[in-house]
């Protein structure tokens, strides 16, 4: 990778689907690397779920070497139950970030749908349908993959911005 490359982890955590994308930006042209979805099955023990995500990110990080990583940031659930299993499966991810020394950021799911879209009331299809055409693919990617290209991409918008007004890393 050249160094006037900068390459973006992109993740959207869940206990059972968490996407990942990883996003190169050259100037002002973005270009997926790579993207997909780190799976964990329900009859899975959750603790190994929550292990299956860190050793994924690991071995993403340890094969596309993103400069930093950009992670939906959390947000108010319903349900206790599931924002609590949401957050344990994004200190997983984090985690292993860390590990790594890669700084992570954060965005809100409507700044993300922002970003792309121009509305941070998107639906999730227009999201996706604007990931496939910012980063010319030829297929839409699964729904938790287009997620975290987002994030990726959302993140890659504020690099051209002054310091103060970029995404806290966390």
């Amino acid at each position: 990778m050249a160094r006037d490359a900068v390459r973006i982890l992109g993740i959207d955590t869940s206990l059972r689907s968490t996407g990942v994308g990883v996003v190169e930006v050259r100037g002002a042209q973005l270009r997926a690397v790579a993207y997909g979805r780190i799976r964990n099955k329900p009859a899975d023990p959750h603790s190994s779920c929550l292990e299956n995500i860190f050793d994924s990110i690991t071995a993403l990080i340890d094969e596309h070497r993103p400069d930093c990583v950009a992670i939906e940031g959390a947000f108010f659930a319903k349900n206790a139950n599931t924002a609590m299993v949401l957050g344990q499966a994004r200190g997983a991810a984090i985690a292993a970030c860390a590990k790594k020394g890669i700084p992570v950021s954060e965005h809100s799911p409507r700044k993300v749908k922002q970003s792309i879209v121009g509305t941070g009331a998107a639906q999730k299809d227009q999201v996706a349908k604007m990931v496939v055409r910012l980063l010319n693919l030829g297929d839409q990617p699964q729904e938790d993959a287009a997620d975290a290209l987002a994030i990726a991409i959302c993140h890659a918008h504020q690099l051209s911005l002054p310091e103060t007004l970029r995404a806290k890393t966390i």
